[in-house]
């Protein structure tokens, strides 16, 4: 037996007892979440597991709860996710272009991406306070009355999405910057030398080479935007009553204070299927316009 054989066999003796715990350790939860999906199991009060088949996931299409918080998530999620790339991109070509202070501008505007999201809920929360909050003493200074943030719906939401994207535009810039410093040099010194302006450069020429990556990077963002969770718990709760309630946020309530282990496993399934659908959707759609853009 040839040593290179030998040595093939012996990596192999490595690698595959460590792919079998990866794979159970994957596996096994989501196999077991799924089984629970189909069965009725409390924890309190503690009541036996017991086939139900299907009833949970009518229980919960059926719900104006589910669907209510469905819109909710995609209504933060799509507008935040489009004011950080719009943001994000018009910051980046800023710094790409060396403005004033520019290495002192890309270290803070990364800052926010590093901190807990649980902080800066707390930090919004005081900022927002409806008697007691800098922003609305700033407004008061003006002889207005309170602003309700936090206690009315449209407003919750509109702080949530500010939040959002005040923490995660440094994300985008990061990327967008490294890609426009990736585009090759001579396609803008053509285009210069050929006197196009500098709107048309940026629609003509920047845009399409960087379309690839913008499409990756909302894709991205507007994936880990469904998760939202700890920025909505801290900063509202859900509220008022359930306006500002995330898919999340909803399966958390249903699980560590319903204590509903099978309506929360069919949950988090469907919520599963909700943002597979939505990844699709955005995926055709942004196929077809890179094709169309080539």
């Amino acid at each position: 037996m040839s040593a290179h054989a030998t040595t093939d066999r012996v990596k192999y003796v490595f690698i595959w007892p460590a792919f079998f715990v990866v794979l159970l350790v994957t596996l096994f939860p989501l196999i077991y979440a799924l089984v629970v999906s189909f069965q009725s199991m409390r924890l309190v009060p503690p009541t036996p597991p017991r086939f139900v088949g299907f009833d949970n996931y009518a229980d919960i299409l059926a719900s104006g709860r589910f669907w209510g918080s469905i819109w909710t998530t995609a209504v933060i999620v799509f507008i935040s996710v489009a004011v950080q790339y719009i943001i994000g991109f018009a910051l980046a070509l800023a710094l790409h272009h060396n403005v004033p202070g520019a290495a002192l501008y890309r270290v803070s505007f990364l800052l926010p991406m590093f901190l807990a999201p649980v902080g800066i809920a707390l930090i919004a929360r005081m900022l927002f306070h409806p008697v007691l909050g800098p922003v609305n003493e700033f407004f008061s200074a003006f002889g207005l009355e309170n602003i309700p943030f936090l206690t009315e719906p449209n407003l919750a939401v509109a702080v949530l999405i500010t939040v959002e994207t005040w923490q995660w535009t440094p994300f985008v810039i990061l990327l967008m910057l490294a890609g426009l410093q990736g585009l090759p040099n001579e396609v803008f010194e053509a285009a210069r030398v050929d006197n196009i302006s500098a709107w048309r450069r940026f629609w003509d020429i920047t845009f399409p080479m960087l379309l690839p990556l913008s499409v990756a990077v909302i894709f991205i963002r507007l994936i880990e935007g469904f998760k939202i969770i700890d920025t909505v718990f801290v900063l509202t709760g859900g509220g008022p009553g359930t306006a500002t309630e995330t898919l999340t946020l909803f399966a958390y309530n249903e699980g560590f204070k319903k204590f509903n282990l099978g309506a929360t496993s069919a949950l988090s399934f469907l919520f599963l299927i909700v943002v597979i659908i939505f990844g699709t959707l955005y995926l055709a759609g942004a196929q077809r316009m890179v094709r169309r853009y080539r």
